[in-house]
């Protein structure tokens, strides 16, 4: 497979390659490399995503990358345009603030019950994907720069979680010499009539020059909804409202010093979920009252360059405070047979520590080692209820109010681990590059006393009402029962993550490599571990949790620089074999979740991105994905408790791309106009293994597939010094695709489609 894969590269290594930026490097990630930054002028494109600078051709590894300029050309603001102009990447997306990528096909479902994101996200050195199926902040990309998606595993760089790709956001630092701001407004309508409005503004100010600067960034967004909610009788319910900022302060107190401190805040508001019933029509939904899945982020960090002779001292500090609400009606658990909710409020206090030391000699070998630890303690308020006037309706008798059960749990999570990699430049045109990373991570999970609980006596009366055996529920006397605090399984992991790697320059024009790498998830501890149905006590019992997953990537690749950079090429083939998959299972009589492990699987494929500027102002871009991913070992207990079946597909399209087509042309003294076609496309795959957990003869009720989906967008607009005006058309042909289908029965609404076409106009002020 990897010798057909190398020679598919070889074969089209005329073609060409992508990508979306050329970024230049922050001044706070440039150990040594004043000679290797550059600029969009000479179209070289820096990273460092090795955690050291280095020209985008000379990394053996897959990855795109976004300035800030492309980001803005493509009308970029967030997770989802981010995938859609990333070869090989999905965001699976039920609502705002609700992101989980799949990356290289490695995912069994868009959603991941209590499991890890498979895709690591970090916010300059804030991890914010550690949150598993909670809510996930979506953060604002403006005056950002740059975006890196790194495709495969990186678990030597960044640790547990990584174990299909990387994602970095990484903020712009005070530029201390000059001061300039930005502004940008951003109108447009939605479908028949909903308002857009985006609002972005920074400004730079040189406190004191080369030796101290502030940047000061801030958004506000107020977008009306295009989903009608028939329960609750919203029209165009799923608004949002959401505003933050960011500041930065840089100092150099010497010339090998520098010291940044940065704040940053994110409220992200939608009003309630984009999910939709198909049945009741196409952005129709239903819930008695709105579904939140609702944000806020404080970020604090301080980071500490330092040059010594041979290398630069990084240290970076950050605490982070996020909570977010996450309340959904569950009443499909009971067929909609009565109220059926959980209101639930989260806490995450995180605590991140990464020093690491990275050569700064100019010899054969260059080097990162460092050390990284991270706590986080998660405190979940639990609050499921019912409705005042159901309990008034059927008379019942003993409950304070409307909630059933109401309890609290938190979990606390350690990673300690230490890594280093290594270069060697055995000729200018050969070397090998080798890396490791161990760590230890540990997980446990606590109910604190003092809840309490109806559900006991109530739950009887849910089975009888979900199959339809009694006409109604009166007079039902509820006991109430104290929740005692109880003490979680402890769960400890250590491992070890290896990459090792070759390059080749057969011309200075062409790099080619050969990598193998590997990553892993933490541990995952079930909050019921050992609950017995109280519905159906022959049921599933709730297994203790799931133990780590790994993944062993094999990639060769083909990297390609010509015509001064108007010409440039990527062609990656890869197989990862992933072992010991955690997987979502659900418990067939209450819906309740659980994590577990089950055999293997494969995927392998092939990426490709093209940038070619064969005339003055005339850009194409394309980029592109084939991936192939299935279920290869599966025990028949595995089978029966996950519904996977051998040879399943893994939730991820066959092929997914983009491409744009941008034409630049003079308008006279020194103003330019451009027109552009944005066209991105995902094939159809599968929401989920195909059978009932726990009875694997039955095909599950929620099984089903997302639909294959274009998405054309049109911009046009003039560069008028500091000001540019875009007029802009998303979404051309109003494709109203599914793009997502949530894998549970608790939802009435499951579906997720892509935004209805929007019109409208952008003006972007610079100075």
């Amino acid at each position: 497979m990897k010798a057909q894969l190398f020679a598919s590269a070889s074969a089209v290594a005329l073609f060409a390659l992508p990508v979306s930026a050329m970024a230049q490097v922050t001044e706070d990630e440039a150990p040594a490399a004043s000679s290797a930054q550059s600029n969009r002028g000479d179209n070289d494109i820096i990273v460092t995503a090795t955690r050291r600078t280095a020209r985008l051709q000379d990394v053996p590894l897959s990855v795109s990358a976004f300035g800030q300029e492309e980001l803005d050309d493509l009308g970029i603001v967030g997770y989802e345009g981010i995938a859609q102009n990333t070869p090989g990447i999905v965001v699976n997306r039920p609502t705002q603030n609700f992101n989980n990528f799949t990356s290289r096909g490695i995912n069994t479902n868009g959603y991941s019950a209590g499991l890890q994101s498979a895709v690591a996200i970090y916010v300059d050195e804030l991890p914010i994907s550690a949150n598993g199926n909670s809510t996930i902040l979506d953060p604002n990309l403006y005056d950002v720069e740059r975006v890196e998606f790194l495709r495969g595993p990186q678990g030597t760089l960044f640790g547990s979680n990584s174990l299909a790709g990387a994602m970095r956001i990484i903020t712009r630092s005070p530029n201390l010499s000059k001061f300039e701001g930005s502004a940008s407004v951003d109108l447009g309508v939605v479908g028949s009539g909903s308002l857009r409005q985006r609002y972005n503004a920074m400004v730079n100010l040189p406190i004191m020059t080369d030796e101290m600067g502030l940047r000061v960034s801030g958004y506000y967004r107020n977008e009306d909804g295009w989903v009608d909610n028939i329960g609750t009788g919203i029209k165009d319910s799923n608004s949002l409202e959401a505003f933050g900022g960011r500041a930065i302060l840089l100092m150099r107190p010497s010339d090998r010093m520098k010291v940044k401190l940065l704040v940053s805040y994110e409220n992200s508001k939608p009003a309630d979920s984009a999910l939709t019933n198909p049945t009741l029509g196409k952005f129709v939904r239903n819930s008695d009252r709105p579904d939140l899945f609702q944000g806020k982020l404080t970020n604090y960090n301080i980071t500490v360059n330092y040059e010594f002779d041979f290398a630069e001292l990084v240290s970076s500090t950050t605490l982070s405070d996020y909570d977010a609400s996450f309340y959904v009606d569950l009443a499909g658990t009971f067929a909609q047979a009565f109220p059926f909710a959980l209101d639930a409020y989260g806490y995450d206090d995180l605590f991140v520590q990464e020093t690491r030391l990275v050569s700064r000699h100019s010899g054969p070998i260059e080097w990162v080692a460092g050390f990284f630890y991270y706590d986080k303690r998660r405190t979940v308020d639990f609050a499921y209820r019912s409705s005042l006037e159901f309990i008034a309706q059927r008379n019942i008798i003993g409950m304070e109010n409307e909630y059933y059960q109401r309890f609290n749990s938190y979990t606390d999570q350690r990673e300690i681990a230490g890594f280093g990699e290594v270069t060697a430049h055995l000729s200018d045109n050969f070397w090998v590059t080798g890396g490791l990373r161990y760590g230890k991570t540990d997980v446990q999970t606590f109910t604190r006393g003092g809840g309490y609980n109806y559900v006991v006596a109530a739950l009887p009366q849910f089975g009888y009402l979900a199959v339809g055996a009694t006409p109604g529920w009166n007079n039902v006397v509820m006991r109430r029962d104290p929740i005692p605090y109880a003490e979680g399984l402890k769960v400890s992991d250590d491992r070890l993550s290896w990459k090792a790697s070759v390059s080749w320059k057969p011309v200075p024009e062409l790099t080619a490599y050969a990598t193998v790498s590997t990553g892993f998830r933490t541990p995952v501890v079930n909050a019921r571990a050992g609950l017995v149905s109280t519905i159906n006590p022959s049921d599933i019992v709730i297994p203790d949790g799931a133990k780590s997953d790994s993944v062993t990537n094999y990639e060769v690749g083909l990297k390609g620089r010509w015509l001064g950079g108007n010409l440039t090429a990527n062609l990656a083939g890869y197989y990862i074999d992933w072992k010991n998959i955690q997987v979502q299972a659900n418990r067939v009589s209450d819906s309740i979740q659980f994590a577990t492990n089950i055999g293997a699987a494969e995927s392998y494929g092939l990426e490709f991105e093209v940038m070619a500027r064969p005339l003055s102002g005339l850009s194409l871009v394309l980029n592109g994905s084939f991936n192939e991913a299935k279920v290869t070992k599966l025990s028949a207990i595995e089978a029966a408790i996950s519904g996977a079946e051998l040879g399943t597909r893994l939730a991820s399209p066959h092929f997914q791309g983009s491409g744009t087509l941008r034409y630049d042309f003079p308008i006279g003294n020194g103003k330019t106009a451009f027109g552009s076609v944005n066209v991105s496309h995902a094939g159809s795959f599968p929401n989920q293994f195909p059978n009932v957990p726990g009875n694997p003869n039955a095909v599950s009720p929620t099984y089903d597939h997302t639909e294959a989906w274009t998405n054309v967008n049109l911009f046009a607009g003039a560069k008028l010094g500091a000001l540019n005006l875009t007029a802009y058309v998303e979404n051309l042909f109003d494709d109203t695709s599914i793009t997502y289908v949530h894998p549970e029965a608790f939802l009435d609404g499951r579906y997720a489609r892509l935004r209805p076409r929007t019109i409208g106009v952008r003006a972007d002020y610079r100075f």
